[in-house]
This record gives structure tokens, sequence and C-alpha cells, in this order.
């Protein structure tokens, strides 16, 4: 395989701090639908990756994805062989035959049920993948508040170094923005050192506008991330519903100067949505958004399907689901 790589090298960039709840950012929020629709549907087209290339784009969105068990029958055997593939998640000698013999490659996280944060904790010790956390009543959020702030906090006293924390909806909905600004300010100090994910449930939030001002709101009061879905949804991540939240993204940064990161997630499943996404970031943040400290994929079969596409770059031919770690 010929050398072909996604710059890297980005200093981490100063954590976003928040800043006061500002409404006039939302007052004059406009979101063209018509115009969302279209860019949307042509980004897959106008930019594609082939050959070397695409097999360079899909190793380097194995380090995106954060590795996501959450299901009701998930067992400390299932964490643990979650956590084996997080830190090898392609095979050595595919590796070798992909001309890269010697790349160190991990996933960017491995998220998990606040019950199984221990587990993963001990499973990845000394790899450097942190341990996501989803909290805060996941993934209906409607837990008493004073009970979310408890099930973060334990979170992070187990060792969860990132909090996927989720909205409640009906301050979207009812346009209580305050409300929303104050809840997740409240989440972001109970997270203390750990990197907090908004997610913002975007199936249920009605309309475009909605979604980009509680993206706005969410990264006033201090995320570290905005996420598009807890992937229960009847809609989860879509190229539509992620433009919208990249563009308050690079909205934010332009007038506060604090990098936010983008985390799609549900539904996500084969390799050529991973390059889509990948596409959508170089397209309209650059390349520094593409790397896993500013974006993450949640996804639990997508790294299946990556493999499956690698093996047919090095061998010409796809290995049956069955062969597959994780199938």
């Amino acid at each position: 395989m010929a050398t072909a790589t996604i710059p890297q090298a980005h200093p981490l960039p100063e954590r976003n701090p928040g800043t006061p709840f500002d409404p006039g950012v939302l007052e004059g929020a406009l979101v063209n639908k018509s115009a969302v629709e279209r860019r949307a549907a042509t980004l897959p087209t106008r930019r594609t990756v082939k050959k070397e290339w695409q097999a360079a784009w899909l190793l380097h969105a194995i380090k995106t994805i954060d590795l996501t068990t959450l299901s009701g029958d998930d067992t400390p055997g299932t964490v643990r062989r979650l956590c084996a593939k997080a830190r090898q998640p392609v095979r050595p000698e595919l590796l070798r035959d992909l001309g890269v013999p010697h790349l160190r490659l991990t996933t960017g996280a491995v998220c998990v049920y606040h019950e199984m944060v221990p587990t993963a904790v001990a499973a990845l010790e000394g790899s450097g993948i942190p341990v996501a956390a989803v909290s805060t009543g996941f993934p209906a959020g409607l837990n008493p508040h004073r009970l979310k702030l408890q099930e973060i906090e334990a979170s992070v006293a187990a060792g969860a170094s990132e909090i996927d924390i989720v909205i409640s909806r009906r301050h979207v909905l009812l346009g209580n923005w305050k409300a929303l600004y104050q809840e997740v300010r409240d989440f972001r100090e109970a997270c203390g050192p750990a990197h907090m994910k908004s997610i913002l449930a975007v199936g249920e939030l009605g309309t475009f506008k909605n979604i980009y001002k509680a993206s706005m709101v969410c990264m006033q009061a201090g995320s570290d991330f905005i996420k598009t879905s807890t992937g229960k949804e009847a809609v989860n991540a879509t190229l539509q519903n992620s433009l919208v939240m990249v563009r308050a993204i690079r909205t934010f940064y332009q007038q506060t100067g604090y990098k936010v990161g983008f985390k799609p997630a549900g539904g996500i499943r084969t390799a050529k949505q991973a390059l889509d996404w990948l596409i959508l970031m170089k397209e309209e943040l650059g390349h520094e958004w593409m790397q896993p400290h500013l974006f993450r994929i949640g996804a639990s079969a997508l790294l299946n399907d990556i493999e499956r596409q690698l093996e047919h770059f090095a061998y010409g031919r796809y290995a049956s689901m069955q062969y597959q770690p994780l199938g």
C-alpha cells in the first residue's frame, strides 16, 4: 500500500470553558431548510476517496470511533471483548498486508453504561484509550436533575474520562433556552476534568432551527462536543442534521475562538457512511476537525464493515461477516 495519510499533528485546542448565556445569538438564527438539504445531498458526490487513499481514510476513521455497547444484555464479558477490539481494531496480519505493519491503531474511546465503567477501565488500563459513560438518564433524560448530577459524578469517580450527557428535550421544544443553558452548565461542572459530550437527540427536536439553537446553547454552557443522537431515537444521525450542527460549531468558533468537537451517532454502520462524515468535516471545518480530539463517530457495527473494506483492498475479496471478531 502506498503511503497515503490525512494530515495530523495539530496541537490540542484549549478546552471550551463556555460563555455567559447570550439569547441574542439565538434571536436572529435562521436555517434555510432547502439549502441544507441540497448541500447534504451533494456532499457525498462532490468528493470521492479511491484506492490507497480510501484505505488510509478508513484507517483514520477507526481512530475516531467511540466503540459502543449500550444494550440491556451487556455483561462484563461483552465489555472486555469490546475493549480488546478497541485495543487492536485491525488484525496485525492485515495491517502488514496493507503496508503499515507498525501503525499503532486504536479506537477513539469505548462507550458504555455507568454499570460497566469499572470493567472497561480495568480492561483498557495502560492503553491510553478513554472510557466514555452515557449519563443523565440516558437515553430519555427524564430523571430528576439531582440524580443526573450524581450519576455523572459517580461515573467520573469510577474512572470515566468522557461523559455523554443527554439534554432535556422539553427545554428545546418549549423554547426555554435559559433552562437548557443552566442544565448543561450544571452537567459540565459535575463532569470536572472529564470531557463532556452533549447529546441533542436531534430526531426529537422538531426543526433544523431548534437543532441549531440547541447546539449554540450547549456550546455556550461549556460542551466539549455536541453529539447528534443517543442511537435510540427513530431518526438519528443524518448528513442534514449534522450539517446544521457543524455550521453552529463554526459560528461558535468564529465568535469565541473555542473549538468544539462533533460526534454523529446512531445508524452509522458502513465504511461509506464513515467516509461521508469525514468529508463533511473536511469540507465544513477543515483537517483539524477530522482528528479524534474534535471528531468521533459513535458506533457498534461500523468497525466490522471498515475491516471488510480493508480486506478487500488488501486481498481483492470480502470476508464473510462471521470471520469478523465482533460480527
